[in-house]
């Protein structure tokens, strides 16, 4: 009879040393769970602001969110994305209106 041993639990950091074998792609890929894990913090940090939950009591004043704001749009512009609205000359479509010269 043979012994029948129970595979140990591996974390995250053994399984990404064991699939990844260049130690600069395990922290690129250690940087972008990182960096992902930021945004995901942060947005929910931000969303809590504006959303009521039945259990929880807001306080009258509103929080000043400026600094998770910050970071959340550091981090997403880590990852080539931003949060900007778009407008290009301030009229709110993001498109220019010129007339044709006639």
């Amino acid at each position: 009879m043979e012994e029948i041993k129970p595979e140990e639990k591996k974390g995250f950091l053994k399984k990404l040393k064991e699939n990844v074998d260049d130690h600069e792609e395990q922290m690129a890929v250690l940087g972008a769970a990182v960096r992902l894990g930021v945004v995901i913090w942060s947005g929910f940090i931000i969303t809590l602001n504006y959303v009521e939950l039945p259990m929880v009591k807001k306080s009258n004043t509103s929080a000043d969110i400026t600094f998770v704001a910050s970071i959340f749009t550091g981090a997403l512009a880590t990852f080539g994305l931003s949060t900007g609205n778009g407008k290009k000359n301030g009229n709110g479509n993001g498109t220019t209106t010129t007339k044709p010269k006639t």
